[in-house]
């Protein structure tokens, strides 16, 4: 009862991470945000591996996904650090797009409340990538704080998760365990035969 009740609940578990992940998923890509579009993806793998090794009693899967978990909340750590520029992290660097573009964060111009306003270059100022620049205002919260709370649910699900596969690996093993100890001290296997030497008796048969 424990070892089902573990596992249902984190099979749960592992389908909320799929839900948020692609939430973040679709805007990171809508940001341009290179490096968590990859940890995203890598992140949506290994949590259906997680779930498929539960759903199958595959420990192994789980210990990859529990393994997985714990670096997943590394990575957001890392996230929390870098949006609130904490150890000489910048926020407002092109760390995330691999200096590929100067791309921010989505929220960045379409949070809650934001307004956009292009506003067009002066005169005689010409430049390669755009005609205009954009201003933002009004936004009702600042976009890295949305980004902390979008990495503050990964670490909270991550460790739900982590301590739940820990607890079911060590069920399924236990229950590997007890299977093996009952089949070792059974006096004979269930597909044996108790043969008996038979013995043929030829006798001649007179017609």
């Amino acid at each position: 009862m424990g070892c089902c009740s573990g596992r249902c609940t984190l099979i749960f578990i592992c389908t909320l991470q799929l839900v948020l992940a692609l939430e973040r998923q679709v805007f990171d890509f809508l940001g341009y945000q290179w490096a968590p579009i990859l940890a995203n993806f890598v992140h949506i793998i290994i949590v259906i591996l997680g779930l498929f090794g539960t759903i199958q009693y595959r420990p192994r899967y789980v210990v990859v996904y529990a393994v997985w978990a714990a670096l997943w909340v590394a990575w957001n750590v890392f996230l929390i650090c870098f949006y609130l520029d904490v150890g000489g992290l910048s926020k407002d660097s092109e760390l995330l797009t691999f200096n590929i573009s100067a791309h921010h964060s989505w929220w960045s111009e379409h949070g809650p409340g934001c307004v956009r306003r292009e506003m067009p270059q002066a005169e005689g100022v010409h430049t390669t990538e755009s005609s205009s620049y954009i201003t933002v205002m009004g936004c009702l919260m600042d976009y890295q704080y949305i980004e902390v709370m979008h990495s503050g649910t990964q670490i909270l699900t991550a460790l739900l998760g982590f301590v739940y596969a820990c607890y079911v690996v060590s069920a399924m093993t236990d229950e590997e365990d007890s299977f093996d100890f009952i089949g070792g001290f059974e006096p004979f296997p269930l597909y044996h035969v108790n043969e008996k030497p038979s013995h043929l008796l030829l006798k001649p048969v007179s017609l």
